[in-house]
């Protein structure tokens, strides 16, 4: 698994992608367990507010998203294919919402880090439209990133470190376990 606080990539050429899909716990829990994948830092992107703390970001008053920043080998794992499990494992067709998590801050959003990674998240998104993935029409908004601000520490490796918890349980256990299934040989050893 992706060790999650690690911070900076390990030699070679590496990309970076910012992406919003939900609870950054959940999203976390996911990528941090992909083939590739070498770090996920929970955070906040896509608002007004420099350095935002998580109980600002919950008012929805900041316009920031929770955020995932993933750092990744892309001779692993390709962007492409980072985006078809990000539309996969969240609801990319309701707008500023998740389930039970409603407002801004839980909306779909890939911050793009350059015009060719725009490119691709324009290709998935037509790709999984006409593969009809899902039924209503996709509201994810493909914007330019600007600024990351990673979440406080109790945020990082939430899913790890607290199994137990009710919303563990209930919402983050199974949206992984479907993702184990779906994408068994995409995972780490």
């Amino acid at each position: 698994m992706a060790d999650s606080q690690k911070t900076a990539p390990t030699g070679g050429a590496r990309e970076t992608a910012t992406l919003a899909g939900g609870c950054f716990w959940c999203t976390e829990a996911i990528f941090s367990e992909l083939r590739g994948v070498e770090s996920v830092l929970p955070g906040y992107s896509g608002g007004s507010v420099t350095d935002p703390t998580y109980e600002q970001v919950c008012t929805g008053r900041t316009g920031h998203a929770e955020a995932i920043q993933v750092v990744f080998d892309p001779t692993v794992i390709s962007f492409h294919d980072l985006l078809l499990i990000f539309f996969s494992t969240h609801d990319p067709t309701t707008l500023n919402r998740q389930g039970h998590d409603v407002g801004t801050q839980y909306r779909s959003v890939v911050f793009y880090h350059s015009p060719q990674q725009l490119q691709v998240a324009q290709a998935v998104v037509k790709e999984i439209t006409e593969n009809r993935l899902w039924k209503s029409p996709i509201v994810t908004e493909l914007v330019p990133f600007r600024a990351f601000y990673p979440a406080e520490e109790y945020h990082r490796n939430y899913f790890r470190r607290n199994p137990s918890k009710a919303y563990c349980q209930m919402v983050i256990e199974p949206k992984v376990t479907k993702f184990r299934k779906q994408f068994v040989e995409r995972l780490s050893a």
